[in-house]
């Protein structure tokens, strides 16, 4: 009899193709025979998987078809299987596994996509509570405003891609636009966030992203804004931090964000 480390062991490698003679010896048969039931097990339980993914990468199936997304997620699957029971958290390393299979390497925009499912998925989940607002930021001195450090809000990320996955996304959306997109239209820097109901993004500019990074790596405001001027000239601070609080991007102040 398998201990129950073995016999976890043992599930996890049946699940991903291989029959195992002491897995079947451990499970009761009656008129089915136990490695017939651990074959309709493994079939159940990729389908599900499967259908997780589908779930948290729609644009991706849109894009390619489900016979075509069915058959890239059941090799994923074989590579990593779940480390915890929430499915909506399973997928992490798919946008990476798109850049990598074979079949889909036509499509150089895919992986992209897959990595804005993934954030919107991230986004979703993350609570919509604990957002800098204009409120906050009137009680702060002017003078003071340009030494602030915000963060993000929790879920929220840069995606940056060499193509157009905004145009893209929506086109793939049922409702969509049905107008050609070319692949030449240039580079993406989308700002996926939070919203009171679900997740959306928005898409920057050169200058807007620099931005966000320079945000992103403990910059102040200022600094920021030096790095926006560098990437573009007519950057509008004013412009951008109010669209950007306006969408709830950033994270409430904390008392150390704030310089002395």
């Amino acid at each position: 009899m398998l201990g129950l480390r073995d016999l976890q062991a043992a599930f996890a490698a049946h699940l991903v193709g291989e029959d195992r003679a002491d897995l079947a010896s451990a499970v009761v048969g009656d008129t089915i025979p136990a490695a017939s039931r651990l074959r309709v097990h493994r079939h159940h339980v990729g389908q599900s998987l499967a259908s997780a993914l589908a779930s948290t990468f729609p644009t991706v199936q849109a894009l390619v078809g489900q016979a075509f997304f069915q058959g890239m997620a059941r090799a994923f699957i074989v590579r990593e299987l779940p480390g915890q029971p929430v499915l909506a958290e399973y997928g992490e390393g798919f946008p990476d596994h798109v850049a990598a299979y074979g079949p889909a390497a036509s499509l150089p925009y895919l992986a992209d996509v897959a990595r804005l499912d993934w954030a919107l998925n991230l986004a979703f989940q993350a609570p919509s509570s604990g957002r800098l607002t204009r409120e906050d930021l009137s009680a702060i001195e002017p003078e003071r405003l340009l030494g602030l450090k915000l963060s993000l809000a929790v879920g929220s990320t840069l995606i940056e891609s060499p193509h157009p996955i905004d145009r893209i996304w929506r086109a793939a959306r049922p409702d969509g636009p049905d107008e050609p997109i070319s692949l030449e239209e240039g580079p993406a820097a989308l700002l996926v966030l939070r919203g009171e109901d679900d997740a959306g993004f928005l898409t920057l500019g050169p200058a807007e992203a620099a931005f966000i990074l320079s945000l992103g790596a403990g910059g102040s405001l200022e600094e920021a804004s030096r790095s926006a001027f560098a990437r573009e000239p007519g950057f509008d601070l004013s412009t951008t931090f109010a669209r950007l609080v306006a969408s709830k991007a950033f994270a409430a102040l904390q008392h150390k964000s704030m310089s002395c």
